[in-house]
């Protein structure tokens, strides 16, 4: 299989080729110039490997939740893409490529679920739970919650132990700040979004059948989500 990756979620950019079992990628933090770095990454990874568009077998690419104008990038690229070779798009949650990321970078935490947690801005963190064993798949839904929130549902709940958290949206619970803080036995705030992992998780959801077509294609923002049921209950009153 051969996918081509994307991601510009949050302060990374990052494209990465999933080739026949080896995984080659192009990762640099920057938190602008995302539209100007990405498609010269793109032709580097695909020239590296000596490949085309057309022998693709897919695209993948970060859905969120994330930044609006982050998300928009990469997903309007891998339309592009998509749509000029008639290929398929496999989205892929950026809170789990998160965990799959951290997991990767701390074999030591290979035993207990990874909480992820980006900064959603506004106070709030977008945020959930995966465990090893279904890396696509959330322990909690994916939200975006205040932080007194998260630690609380965090406490009351029932998640595999030992619990990680991996991402920058930690900073708001970590013991320096004047919050009470989740129940973590470890957090790695600098755990970033890599395209190799978004990549390596299309895989099983691209042989399950989760592609899209390129026009199909939508980001999860989340907080559009909230703001909308809470102006549904505003007109209900």
């Amino acid at each position: 299989m051969k996918i081509l990756a994307l991601d510009t979620t949050s302060g990374a950019c990052s494209v990465a080729l999933h080739c026949d079992g080896r995984t080659a990628e192009q990762f640099v933090k920057a938190e602008r110039d995302h539209t100007r770095r990405l498609l010269p990454m793109v032709d580097r990874v695909l020239g590296d490997a000596g490949l085309r568009l057309a022998d693709l077998d897919a695209l993948a690419v970060s859905r969120g939740p994330g930044s609006f104008t982050g998300l928009r990038i990469a997903i309007s690229c891998a339309q592009g893409l998509a749509f000029a070779a008639d290929k398929p798009v496999v989205p892929v949650s950026s809170l789990a490529a998160l965990a799959a990321g951290a997991r990767r970078a701390h074999p030591e935490w290979r035993g207990g679920a990874i909480a992820s947690a980006l900064d959603a801005r506004m106070q709030q963190l977008y945020w959930s739970v995966y465990g090893l064993e279904a890396p696509n798949d959330s322990l909690l839904p994916e939200a975006v919650e205040d932080p007194d929130q998260v630690a609380q549902r965090l406490r009351e709940s029932d998640l595999p132990q030992p619990l990680y958290g991996a991402g920058p949206g930690w900073h708001y619970l970590a013991p320096s700040s004047d919050r009470a803080g989740a129940p973590l036995r470890e957090a790695d705030l600098e755990s970033a979004i890599h395209a190799r992992d978004i990549a390596e998780l299309a895989l099983p959801l691209l042989q399950g059948g989760a592609a899209v077509r390129a026009e199909e294609l939508e980001p999860l923002y989340l907080r559009n989500e909230v703001t909308w049921k809470k102006r549904q209950k505003i007109r209900a009153r």
